[in-house]
């Protein structure tokens, strides 16, 4: 495998940042510096990349963020905390919203080209190995909840041990059956959600069962809804949504069909958006706001070369019980 400006970095002891230097105009660093990044290079038999000193070369004042839709308030406060920060600290921001598109990887790596660095927002914007690869050639890159890779930034928001915890209130408030609306299989963030529910339920002997939804909105909660009230009588206990937007489009469908939460079925979600605080919807409150903002931190330390050695930080979520899973409404 060929050698990577990480690679140079981490044997000569500086940034990624000061090896581009080094190597785009070696009058800027000192002579000391720039023996240690040539003998480094030369050892290892680098070449740089052209995407990589481009990144280099700093000529954009734009930084990049990658997420998979705009359309939902999960994504639109991410955003809005990278934005701020940017913002703050004089960069424009380039977004780019892959919607799915077989292209993901080809429209990453162009916008690569026109920023000076890149966060990468959930699991099924693009694949892990392109990630890597773009870090690799020397793209200063954060990825936001989703699980961190080897030699990349990253932040997320905790999930399991939040999601026993969920898991154990349903339980308490009298649940004997739980169903786990979401796409696991797609966002892993979902699965770690799962994951966490399922251990929790399982310490009280309490059954678990997923009903797959791959468009995690209110349109996909509405259409699951559709589908529990197709035998009312099969109905389970509680119902545990990935999201707000699922257990609100959920919710309004069965109040259609005459079940109520929390009388008919226990009902919880996952974010805390605005509008799951009218509804009474017990939920998990994620740092949106600081999730972007911790991550457009980490990115601007990357290009600004103040440490070389990868970053992971994961924020802590909230278990906000109300009205929704109340035992005493039952």
């Amino acid at each position: 495998m060929a050698s990577t400006i990480r690679d140079v970095a981490r044997r000569a002891g500086v940034s990624i940042a000061t090896v581009s230097r080094a190597m785009r105009d070696p009058s800027v660093v000192s002579q000391q510096t720039l023996h240690r990044v040539q003998t480094a290079a030369s050892e290892l038999d680098y070449t740089p990349s052209h995407l990589g000193r481009q990144l280099a070369e700093r000529r954009h004042a734009a930084n990049g963020i990658v997420f998979p839709d705009l359309s939902g308030p999960y994504y639109a406060e991410v955003v809005l905390g990278y934005e701020d920060v940017a913002a703050e600290l004089g960069r424009a921001v380039l977004i780019l919203a892959t919607h799915g598109r077989p292209a993901a990887a080809e429209m990453i790596t162009r916008l690569a080209g026109r920023c000076d660095g890149l966060v990468v927002l959930a699991g099924h914007t693009v694949s892990d190995e392109v990630l890597v690869g773009l870090a690799e050639r020397g793209v200063p890159l954060v990825t936001a909840a989703r699980p961190a890779l080897p030699g990349v930034d990253s932040v997320r928001a905790e999930n399991r041990s939040t999601a026993e915890a969920l898991a154990t209130h349903l339980v308490e408030s009298g649940a004997r059956s739980i169903t786990f609306l979401g796409d696991p299989e797609g966002a892993p963030d979902v699965a770690e959600r799962l994951a966490g529910i399922s251990a929790g339920a399982d310490a009280a002997g309490v059954e678990v069962r997923v009903l797959p939804v791959a468009n995690m909105d209110e349109q996909g909660g509405a259409r699951a809804g559709e589908d529990l009230c197709q035998q009312p009588g099969d109905l389970p206990d509680a119902i545990a949504c990935a999201n707000d937007e699922l257990a609100l489009g959920l919710m309004t469908t069965l109040r259609t069909r005459g079940v109520v939460a929390p009388r008919d079925v226990l009902v919880t979600g996952w974010d805390d958006i605005m509008a799951a605080r009218y509804a009474e919807l017990t939920t998990v409150r994620q740092p949106l706001h600081d999730l972007g903002a911790t991550a457009a931190r980490f990115l601007d330390d990357l290009i600004e070369g103040r440490r070389a050695e990868p970053r992971h930080q994961v924020l802590p979520t909230e278990l906000i019980v109300r009205s929704s899973s109340s035992p005493r409404e039952r």
